[in-house]
């Protein structure tokens, strides 16, 4: 029997529908906002006005292009949290409807436990290598740095977190510094390419255990900024590149200096990154550069996986329909999870 799963994804800013059939993605539909650009950063209440208006069509065009008739789905997957509650209570709401409709199964999803089982989504004819347990996880986005520890598909232990801002976070708020509109990370990223990474030193934090900060290096972005600035009003301009290759090896080698220790504390050399900044052009080098010297076998997953998308959802949503893991119409999204 096969097992066809519509998962719904509405964390942020994007409304992302996706269909996945026994694991393999037949679909992965996103809508972004364009709206957030002007204001430097995610507005929650224009994020959710947007979401209601993207969510039908979305989720209309991910059947069409999966040829799924809604007939066909098996359950509904849906992001339960972490989020903007706003954009939540829009996926959410749509999820129970549409199961509720069917008289199909609901299954709540965390956000980050899906972008860890990025790894295990299968396209047909592009069969690769996954993962075996245990394996260790540097999860990187906008709003989360974490290692964790993947014993099963369903069963992950965090051992790291950051106690303050996250790598993403520092890469988007130093780039506004520089005049980069946001998002920033790709940006500073194809820059960094053209620059020495040496030119310029920031500050690294140091925190106890396999934990991480960002506030201190954002800090010290600042005052070197406002510093340089007051002797030569052009300094951002003639040293973009430097300063964005600097300001990336500095966020890359506390990741990378960290993951290194919870491989060596654990013993653990299975060793996946993902969410949206494991998309980033350094930290993909180092990540290579380290498995070379240190034995690791590496799993990255595809860019069109890395970011918030649906099919991270529905491939979470498939290994908890296995389990049997369905949840109420009473469930209620949750900013923090």
């Amino acid at each position: 029997m096969q097992v066809t799963i519509l998962a719904i994804e509405s964390s942020c800013d994007d409304t992302s529908a996706a269909v996945i059939r026994d694991g393999y993605v037949l679909s992965n539909l996103i809508a972004g906002q364009d709206v957030h650009r002007s204001y430097g950063g995610v507005v929650p209440e224009l994020a959710s006005r947007a979401h209601q208006a993207n969510i039908v069509p979305v989720v209309d065009e991910a059947l069409k292009k999966a040829g799924t008739d809604k007939k066909e789905i098996s359950a509904v997957a849906f992001t339960r949290g972490p989020g903007l509650m706003g954009s939540l209570l829009v996926g959410a709401s749509f999820a129970k409807g549409f199961a509720l409709s069917l008289g199909i199964p609901l299954i709540e999803v965390n956000h980050l436990q899906a972008h860890v089982l990025a790894h295990f989504i299968k396209e047909k004819g592009k069969e690769k290598s996954v993962p075996s347990f245990p394996f260790l996880c540097l999860l990187v986005s906008g709003g989360h740095t974490r290692i964790i520890m993947i014993k099963d598909y369903l069963d992950m232990e965090v051992l790291g977190n950051t106690i303050d801002d996250a790598a993403g976070e520092a890469f988007d708020k130093c780039g506004k510094l520089m005049g980069f509109p946001y998002p920033a990370g790709s940006a500073i990223d194809k820059l960094a390419s053209d620059g020495n990474k040496y030119a310029f030193e920031f500050a690294k934090p140091s925190v106890k255990d396999l934990d991480f900060s960002f506030s201190g290096l954002k800090t010290s972005f600042l005052y070197f900024l406002r510093d340089r600035l007051n002797e030569d009003a052009g300094f951002i301009d003639r040293n973009k590149a430097d300063l964005c290759a600097s300001l990336q090896h500095t966020i890359v080698s506390i990741l990378i200096e960290k993951l290194i220790k919870a491989s060596v504390q654990t013993g653990i050399t299975q060793i996946g990154i993902a969410g949206g900044v494991s998309a980033n052009s350094g930290l993909q080098e180092a990540v290579r550069a380290e498995a070379k010297n240190r034995g690791w076998d590496i799993f990255i997953p595809a860019v069109s996986y890395t970011t918030d998308n649906a099919a991270m959802i529905g491939i979470t949503g498939y290994y908890k329909y296995l389990g049997g893991e369905f949840t109420g119409q009473d469930i209620a999204p949750l900013a923090r999870l």
